[in-house]
């Protein structure tokens, strides 16, 4: 018995794989549970339709993706932060403060989507990494410096 899988399943397939089942696995368990479909002709169809959409939808935001990376290659920000005398900062420079000054020149980046290299808790220079699609990383240099 073939199925379309509807949601990712352990040792079995994932998410829209066309799959052989014994059949009462089918329609004991994974068609009444909702984690899959009986795969007809017209199912077929509806499920190579529906990937090549998600595909055009996919490589579009991965175009997105790759023209604000060309853009964000040349900016360089200053996160100001309340240090001691010997340049260590008090407490820690994080993602939404990052994403902010990015957001006062122009760039609109998800919070969650940055990473540092290192902490920055102290004054001085450091790289930001912006994921903004899966194959589309790029780094942003910043400075913290002393209020």
């Amino acid at each position: 018995m073939e199925i379309i899988l509807k949601q990712d399943i352990k040792k079995l397939g994932e998410k829209d794989d066309i799959v052989s089942v014994k059949p009462g696995y089918g329609r004991n368990y994974l068609i009444p549970q909702g984690f899959a479909e009986l795969a007809t002709s017209s199912a077929k169809k509806v499920l190579a339709e529906n990937i090549k959409q998600a595909q055009f939808k996919q490589d579009k935001i991965k175009q997105d993706a790759e023209a604000l990376a060309t853009k964000l290659e040349s900016v360089k920000l200053s996160i100001g932060a309340k240090a001691g005398e010997s340049g260590k900062i008090f407490g820690s420079v994080n993602t939404i403060q990052i994403a902010d000054a990015l957001k006062k020149q122009g760039f609109e980046v998800d919070r969650r989507r940055i990473t540092f290299e290192e902490e920055p808790k102290f004054v001085g220079e450091f790289i930001a990494n912006l994921n903004l699609h899966k194959e589309v990383k790029v780094q942003v240099p910043f400075e913290v410096i002393a209020e």
